[in-house]
């Protein structure tokens, strides 16, 4: 299974899973346009993409879904509450998204089936869903747009090899930047996003010795910085004794490294 982030942020999320001849993005909320110059870059052919699995309605997230359903005859998997969203609209192939629960896609050519997992998230979008993927023995965690680190989420998401976790912003720079006060106190509610702290918290209890690869996502580009982030997950995984995990930083407008979970 290898995973590869096509684009991280504020403009619009999409991830690419590769597993054995099985395609699947988590997320597609870049403009068609920008996700075909993602696929090109990531050689991603036409009617490649099998699945497309969404955390939420959000824009950023599920923008282009409904597209790239129609023109891959991929099937998207979306809550319930999703169902008659435009993002959606266009894909002739939807599946009802289990919150809180389990669900098998059939990999080609192979007698083992990728195991998704979603765990609810607290986020001003309900529902909101961490995912989990697991195939091979090997687990990948994508979990972004989470409004604090709720002591239950981490027990059910544990023992990644590769972590995906939002690093959204830093308070300082939050109070400092742009946004006005009513998109400030959005952004750092308890159904918000987690800043670099916050982070690390949750970062500390998902931490387990199967994990060799962190990836930094979601980061605000008016509200943190690279630099910060970096430093706030190194202190961690140091902290944890676990200064040999690789930590990398997604990207919004190029995609980042084809990475084996």
């Amino acid at each position: 299974m290898h995973l590869q982030v096509l684009s991280s942020g504020s403009e619009g999320n999409c991830t690419l899973i590769r597993c054995g001849e099985l395609s699947l993005l988590v997320d597609a909320g870049l403009t068609m346009r920008a996700l075909s110059e993602r696929f090109e870059a990531a050689r991603v052919a036409p009617r490649q993409v099998d699945h497309i699995i969404l955390t939420h309605a959000h824009l950023d997230h599920s923008r282009s879904a409904g597209i790239v359903g129609k023109r891959h005859d991929a099937t998207v998997h979306c809550p319930m509450a999703m169902m008659q969203n435009r993002s959606v609209a266009r894909a002739p192939k939807l599946s009802t998204l289990p919150i809180g629960g389990t669900f098998d896609l059939e990999v080609p050519r192979s007698d083992e089936a990728l195991k998704v997992k979603t765990v609810q998230l607290p986020h001003d979008c309900a529902p909101t869903v961490a995912i989990e993927l697991c195939y091979g023995g090997r687990k990948a965690v994508i979990c972004t747009d989470c409004g604090h680190p709720r002591h239950d989420i981490a027990p059910k998401l544990k023992g990644a090899h590769l972590l995906v976790l939002e690093f959204n912003y830093d308070p300082q720079l939050l109070a400092a930047g742009p946004y006005p006060p009513k998109l400030q106190k959005r952004i750092s509610s308890d159904h918000g996003h987690l800043s670099n702290a916050q982070a690390q918290e949750l970062l500390r209890e998902l931490v387990s010795p199967e994990l060799h690869t962190l990836v930094l996502a979601h980061l605000s580009k008016k509200t943190n910085n690279p630099e910060l982030a970096l430093a706030a997950a190194r202190e961690t995984l140091e902290e944890l004794g676990r200064s040999d995990v690789t930590v990398l930083v997604a990207a919004q407008h190029e995609i980042g490294p084809n990475l084996e979970v």
